[in-house]
């Protein structure tokens, strides 16, 4: 009987968020009611607390994630973000597309920021969205490419969701940005071709946008605004790959940085402070109570013989060390309609992390590599994940801030292009894991 709980473990989390609990409590709740009831020693539960505090509270790499926070809100609310919009559209010049080019620049450069998908999607729709409508453009093209770009914060660094990877990973969060940067540059890539083929097949569907007030200005203030925030974040990245800072230094430097940036534009203020420290705690209790909720998860899990129990699983399927990567993604692929990737990440990732490692890929995938090559995968996979409609979170972010102004029907068709991008990708980091594989190999 004994070896069912971790399945009772399970079934139990299911149930529990589909009730609509706090999952970082059903985490929690669910490790030390079941623990308690298979009569596991108190001294396990003293092991548990303090695992909590070394892994939690002490942890040193966990502060980088209020400070990755607060540079990304301080930009966003002292208007450092829309004059970077501005800024690279107009020196895109007067041709279609340029603002739709340029939220994808905003999208690899800010989004990750904000810590969550719902933030990314709501600060690229509202300064996004208005200029995309009053220059003409088609409803479809304008969803697809806010929701497109949101997603890609949780991929390109400075990424949050990396750096919770490589903490419940125990893989260098230096090497996870490393890693992220080209499959996170392909995608961009390709979403670029694709604006810029439909914008040529069909001009009118994306009118050149120009800020009459913005055009005023001269060329060095907008090429300042457009550099500025670009050398902030080569710094931040910069000297994590090249080992110059840790990546809790780097974020320090990217906070401070910020808050000079702000006050160089006459953005910074108490108001503007008082908004991003409100906002960076708020996330970030989110994350570390989700973190005390999956520690104690994890542990009974484990003690219960749930590892042995996955491993034996998948053995008994017989799919192979891909047909097995696959599988897992595709169960994070289905979870991501459902939940965000806070989450999954602690979710998926103790369950099956021992299982992954475990595998032999051959010759294209060294054994100390696979953590770090299935780190990126899930970070794709649930980029795609969230923005796949009908239940693609970022679907539902976006409708919520358009209003009556971009129809359910035109939001779904906006986003069919992109996912086929994302999955290309995908498909293509699974294939070729060289990918991911060859910048961590430089370091």
């Amino acid at each position: 009987m004994t070896e069912l709980l971790p399945l009772v473990m399970i079934g139990l989390l299911i149930v529990f968020i589909f009730l609509g609990f706090p999952v970082a409590f059903v985490l929690g709740g669910v490790g030390i009611g079941v623990g308690l009831l298979a009569g596991l020693p108190l001294g396990f539960f003293n092991i548990v607390v303090s695992r909590i505090y070394v892994n939690v509270m002490m942890n040193w790499l966990l502060l980088a994630i209020p400070l990755f926070i607060f540079m990304g809100l301080v930009l966003e609310r002292s208007g450092i973000v829309r004059t970077l919009l501005l800024s690279s559209a107009r020196m895109m010049g007067r041709f279609p597309g340029n603002i739709a080019l340029s939220v994808v620049i905003i999208g690899v450069i800010f989004a990750a920021a904000t810590g969550v998908i719902g933030a990314s999607v709501v600060l690229l729709g509202i300064i996004a969205l208005p200029a995309m409508h009053a220059a003409g453009y088609r409803q479809e093209l304008a969803a697809g490419v806010v929701m497109a770009s949101s997603t890609l914060g949780i991929l390109i660094p400075p990424s949050i969701m990396l750096v919770l990877i490589g903490d419940q990973m125990q893989v260098s969060v230096g090497k996870l940005f490393a890693g992220a940067i080209m499959p996170g540059l392909v995608i961009a890539g390709l979403m670029f071709v694709t604006i810029l083929s439909y914008c040529f097949l069909r001009p009118q569907a994306a009118p050149a946008y120009v800020d009459k007030d913005w055009e005023e200005l001269s060329f060095l203030t907008q090429l300042r605004g457009f550099v500025e925030p670009l050398v902030l974040i080569t710094i931040v990245l910069g000297s994590i790959l090249a080992g110059i800072a840790t990546p809790t230094e780097a974020a320090a430097i990217g906070a401070a940085g910020a808050m000079v940036l702000a006050a160089m534009h006459g953005g910074l203020n108490r108001r503007i402070l008082g908004e991003a420290t409100r906002s960076t705690v708020t996330t970030t209790a989110m994350v570390l109570w989700l973190m005390v909720g999956a520690t104690c998860f994890s542990l009974v899990f484990t003690r219960l013989g749930g590892n042995d129990l996955v491993a034996s699983a998948t053995d008994a399927m017989g799919l192979g060390p891909y047909g097995t990567m696959i599988a897992v993604l595709a169960l994070v692929f289905v979870l991501g309609f459902f939940l965000e990737w806070i989450e999954i990440t602690y979710i998926v990732v103790p369950i099956f992390l021992p299982v992954i490692v475990g595998l032999d890929f051959g010759a294209s995938v060294e054994p100390q590599d696979i953590a770090l090559w299935f780190g990126v995968l899930l970070a794709v996979c649930l980029q795609t994940s969230f923005l796949t409609p009908p239940f693609g979170f970022a679907l539902f972010y976006l409708k919520g801030i358009a209003k009556q102004t971009i129809s359910v029907k035109n939001i779904y068709k906006g986003a069919i292009p992109f996912v086929l991008i994302q999955l290309i990708a995908l498909t293509a980091t699974i294939l070729f894991p060289g990918i991911i594989l060859w910048l961590p190999s430089l370091m």
